[in-house]
């Protein structure tokens, strides 16, 4: 099967529109030296001897703005001399511009294209790919833009063409094909990613994607959201290290809302990035073993994550902080 292109970042005119407007002048100024040919037929003789017609007209106009130049047509008058001199001529010279200019703009594209992929190919690792460019990929995204993440370490993977071309109008490296292949995790060079967003419609689609990238990169951290929570241990145990399950979420926040607005306020902000509250993780300081998380610079400690297990500010264990741990704060932006 093909392997899709890497589509770039781009805010420039679309190739076939600029070479659609190209064909148009083309056309434009094949008909002009027609209608100026055959206004002034009488000035022109046939290799046969009869008058000139419309179609001669415009087969002379053809062969003459191409520079064929068969001479079976030609212009005896000095009206029809001067007007091939100081009209068709100038027309035939605006119609090899554009024809060269077109062919030149195409190629320039093709390897502008291949020059930009293969440089990227060169420099990209560590950067993260975000499998569905949705509304759960747009968010997911703009949170990675939120806590530092550069737009060039971005790479999108979609099936559908008007996401993948938002994505590029976004700035952001994008990849229109199918994230369960393994041809199209390779091309986003998912051996050299830190992180592997799965924001996919379908649980069973977020789920093959998973296999496939951890299959590929055995090291990479893979976040995956999922719409129903009994499909949230088939993505665990395909490799994904956090499972967001998104529809039960929501209806969590909407039956909380119901009775404590507020709280669920409090929630928007740390939901929303670049706004409002934020939660920072980070490893235990030397000066905190044996006692309990200390507050930092506009961080308040709420819990301590020791072996994959959380430790609640409450818990006895929370206040004898181990070597290793890793310390979830709650600040401002």
């Amino acid at each position: 099967m093909r392997v899709p292109p890497i589509l770039f970042p781009t805010r420039q005119l679309h190739p076939l529109r600029s070479i659609a407007r190209r064909i148009g002048l083309s056309v434009g100024i094949l008909v002009l030296v027609a209608m100026v040919t055959w206004t002034g037929r009488h000035g022109y003789r046939d290799a046969d001897g009869g008058p000139l017609s419309l179609l001669d007209a415009f087969y002379y106009a053809s062969v003459t703005v191409t520079t064929t130049g068969y001479g079976d047509i030609t212009p005896i008058s000095p009206t029809a001399r001067a007007v091939t001199a100081f009209v068709v001529t100038p027309a035939r010279v605006v119609f090899l511009i554009l024809l060269v200019g077109t062919t030149l703009e195409l190629l320039t594209e093709r390897f502008r294209q291949a020059l930009a992929e293969s440089r990227w190919r060169k420099r990209v690792r560590g950067h993260t790919i975000v499998a569905g460019y949705g509304t759960k990929g747009r968010g997911a995204v703009d949170t990675l833009l939120a806590s530092g993440t550069l737009v060039e370490d971005v790479v999108v993977i979609d099936v559908s063409a008007a996401a993948v071309e938002e994505a590029r109008n976004a700035g952001f490296t994008a990849i229109l094909g199918d994230a369960t292949r393994t041809p199209v995790l390779q091309l986003a060079r998912v051996e050299q990613a830190d992180a592997v967003v799965v924001t996919c419609h379908r649980d069973d689609t977020a789920t093959l994607v998973t296999l496939t990238a951890r299959e590929l990169n055995g090291d990479v951290t893979i976040v995956a959201a999922v719409r129903e929570a009994e499909n949230a241990h088939l993505l665990r145990q395909s490799g994904a290290a956090t499972v967001i399950v998104s529809a039960e979420a929501a209806g969590r926040l909407l039956g909380l809302a119901t009775d404590q607005p507020r709280a669920v306020a409090v929630l928007e902000d740390l939901l929303i990035a670049g706004q409002g509250l934020r939660l920072v993780e980070r490893a235990a300081r030397e000066d905190e073993v044996g006692g309990p998380p200390l507050p930092g610079e506009g961080l308040l400690p709420i819990a301590v994550v020791r072996e994959g297990a959380r430790i609640s500010f409450d818990s006895p264990a929370y206040r004898r902080v181990q070597a290793g741990d890793v310390v979830i704060s709650i600040g401002s932006e």
